[in-house]
């Protein structure tokens, strides 16, 4: 679209240099104007007007097939769905409605489901007796980020995480190897997840059973199994992510690290600690057991 940006700015700057700045011959931008007169490139032009048109009508909610559609029913043109498609993608054109996330098929099967041991509830008297884990997704403009979590139910403290571009069994590995070097936690440790395929699979059961871990899981279906890591991952996305683009996972990556170790775990005030971060409400936890064992 060189040629069609330097008639639109032909009248403020001289055309031969409007061409070298699009890197174009000069001789190239006279022949498509003669070319633009032919009756294919008009309708080609009057295509994209409406295709313009319609979009922005929309509020730019409408994607290629609905734009499609309008320029059938409402201003008489032909055309097929493949061109209103190639139109919008070279003027920069989509529906700005996300798309509902599903997560992609790893090829992991279910292994097992344990039982609801912790049947929800969700506190502890003291940190490492019980952890919660789950898998969100953030988006970006390579694709989807998906990152795995666990929690403390003590502190509700982020103990361990971990993100990829694959949503898969390793994903969650990863997360608790992560939880389990920060935190070494001894015998009888609950850990409770939901029934998904990451979560069932061979590979994340062997690594609980190597580490005397207890497996607790979630009902199928039921969300509020596992309400206090849904509701952590409410808190990023409405209190961080909301309303920011991230062009690449690369920079997601980095705000999210910033999110989980900088501002929630030591900063963050939450009610159900008293209005402390989890880092100050597990510090007094530890200064009050040194006190009494003094």
């Amino acid at each position: 679209m060189k040629y069609a940006w330097i008639r639109n700015q032909r009248d403020q700057y001289p055309v031969r240099l409007l061409c070298d700045v699009a890197g174009v011959s000069a001789s190239g931008y006279y022949g498509w104007m003669n070319a633009a007169d032919k009756p294919q490139a008009k309708r080609e032009e009057a295509l994209r007007k409406a295709v313009r048109f319609y979009h922005q009508r929309s509020n730019g909610v409408y994607g290629y097939r609905k734009v499609h559609t309008d320029l059938v029913e409402e201003a008489g043109l032909t055309c097929c769905l493949e061109t209103v498609r190639r139109i919008m993608q070279s003027e920069g054109l989509r529906s700005r409605v996300l798309r509902k996330h599903r997560y992609p098929a790893t090829g992991e099967r279910f292994a097992f489901a344990a039982e609801n041991l912790l049947a929800r509830e969700f506190v502890a008297s003291e940190p490492n007796q019980k952890w919660t884990a789950d898998i969100t997704y953030l988006r970006t403009d390579e694709g989807w980020l998906y990152l795995a979590v666990v929690l403390d139910l003590f502190s509700r403290r982020v103990v361990g995480w971990s993100m990829s571009e694959r949503a898969d069994a390793q994903l969650a590995c990863r997360a608790l190897t992560s939880a389990l070097q920060q935190r070494r936690p001894g015998s009888g440790l609950l850990h409770h997840s939901d029934q998904g395929c990451q979560y069932t699979s061979g590979a994340f059961s062997t690594e609980l059973d190597r580490h005397g871990i207890v497996c607790s899981m979630s009902r199928r279906g039921n969300c509020w199994d596992n309400a206090v890591t849904e509701s952590f991952f409410s808190k990023l996305k409405r209190e961080w992510v909301h309303g920011k683009r991230y062009r690449t996972r690369q920079e997601a990556r980095q705000d999210v690290f910033l999110y989980l170790e900088v501002f929630y775990n030591r900063k963050r005030r939450h009610a159900f600690l008293g209005y402390q971060s989890p880092e100050a409400f597990e510090r007094q936890f530890h200064q009050t057991n040194q006190k009494l064992a003094a």
